[in-house]
């Protein structure tokens, strides 16, 4: 009976450190998890300015802590709806898939302002609906606030070969590079054409075959950029005024 004892004092000992160290290694890998998420989506913000990295690097070429240093230099403003800054806030701060589901309203942007040499590149994040599931994207604005420096795209659940392509095919994405926003001083967005793009400034063109992801794109482009409207025109006003 004394040895059965000492034998069940043993396993339940035994089971209390398994259940420890599995505890211990759970957090310690959902703790590596979330930096892993973090610099993913960094990565996948800087993909809209890659032309535009230092020493001609592109996004892949980057080290994870190449990734972190070019953050810790950018400016990361979150807006209100109504174009105002929200003191005390980051723009890594913000999930955009969280702040979709509140009312318009109540909305907060996330906004990165990368330099390189004289130049001002502000990255916008954008979300929308694709065929499956949700879409987002990224899309950055050369200093003139018109012109588009270059685009990153993402999506959860678009078929492959089709509506994937707006991530799995850099000449999608890079088909943005130079196109304009404003006409006139009219904000138009840009239009994703399907049979091929006919106004080289304001299109690009469509993917074949994947017709409800690139309206898709399309519409959430037009909206979430619209968002940033009142940001962007008090940018504008005070570049005047500076002027």
């Amino acid at each position: 009976m004394e040895s059965t004892k000492y034998v069940i004092f043993f396993i339940l000992g035994l089971t209390a450190a398994v259940a420890v160290a599995l505890t211990g290694l759970r957090e310690a890998t959902s703790s590596q998890a979330k930096v892993n998420e973090d610099i993913f989506n960094k990565r996948a913000i800087l993909s809209a300015v890659e032309p535009y990295l230092p020493d001609g690097q592109t996004v892949p070429e980057l080290s994870d802590e190449k990734v972190l240093e070019l953050f810790e230099t950018m400016e990361q403003p979150v807006v209100d709806m109504d174009g105002n800054v929200i003191d005390g806030m980051k723009a890594q701060q913000i999930d955009m898939a969280k702040e979709r589901k509140k009312p318009e309203a109540e909305r907060r942007l996330p906004l990165y302002i990368f330099e390189q040499g004289d130049e001002k590149f502000y990255i916008l994040s954008v979300r929308g609906n694709g065929l499956w599931d949700e879409i987002w994207g990224n899309i950055a604005l050369k200093s003139d606030l018109t012109t588009v420096a270059g685009a990153a795209f993402d999506h959860k659940g678009e078929t492959p070969g089709l509506g994937a392509e707006i991530k799995d095919n850099p000449a999608f994405s890079t088909q943005f590079q130079g196109k304009k926003i404003y006409r006139d001083g009219e904000f138009v967005s840009i239009k994703v054409r399907k049979g091929g793009a006919r106004d080289e400034t304001y299109e690009v063109d469509g993917i074949s075959g994947a017709t409800v992801t690139a309206d898709g794109v399309e519409e959430m482009l037009y909206r979430g950029i619209s968002y940033y409207e009142p940001y962007l025109e008090k940018l504008k006003q005070q570049s005047m005024l500076v002027e």
